[in-house]
């Protein structure tokens, strides 16, 4: 399979936002995407979408909002950019790294502040680009780095992967 984008999905089957893959695929494929697959049941989609990547995530949000009754954001990269995230991880073989990526470019002097702040657990953090990259030296189970304090400092929502996640989702859009 040779998917041009990996869309992932913002907490989902957490929480009470049931998404079933097969009907995410099923959404996907209505919306005029090829090469269609997800992994695991965490809102991993990959896909080549029709057109403009970006007006293909918000037709998705939008779907996904007109049959579930909540509101998620697609957050998409290609895969040349997730690799390229996880070959800049600062934090070496971090057991407990993860990636964050982000609907935008946050501000540099919020990036800046948020990155300085102490979450409590010890965690490094870094932003480069539109990506924020996370060691979770005790795991990421206890941290008080939530996503809506990321969202609140930066400006900008984002969804988590680990990054043996992130590694495999590489390995299965090439």
């Amino acid at each position: 399979m040779s998917a041009a984008r990996i869309i992932l999905i913002r907490a989902v089957n957490v929480g009470g936002a049931k998404l079933p893959m097969a009907r995410l695929r099923e959404i996907a494929a209505e919306l005029g995407a090829v090469d269609v697959s997800t992994y695991i049941a965490s809102g991993n989609l990959l896909c080549t979408p029709p057109g403009n990547p970006d007006a293909f995530d918000r037709a998705l949000e939008q779907a996904l909002t007109d049959e579930f009754g909540y509101v998620r954001e697609a957050i998409s990269r290609t895969p040349a950019e997730i690799a390229q995230a996880l070959n800049d991880y600062p934090f070496g073989d971090a057991p407990h790294g993860h990636l964050y990526f982000l609907a935008g470019t946050p501000d540099p002097a919020a990036a800046e502040a948020f990155c300085a702040t102490d979450f409590g657990g010890g965690e490094q953090l870094q932003i480069i680009g539109n990506n924020l990259h996370i060691n979770y030296p005790d795991g990421a189970g206890t941290t008080k780095l939530t996503p809506a304090r990321i969202a609140k400092a930066l400006g900008v929502t984002g969804t988590g992967r680990n990054l043996r996640t992130s590694a495999k989702l590489v390995e299965l859009a090439c």
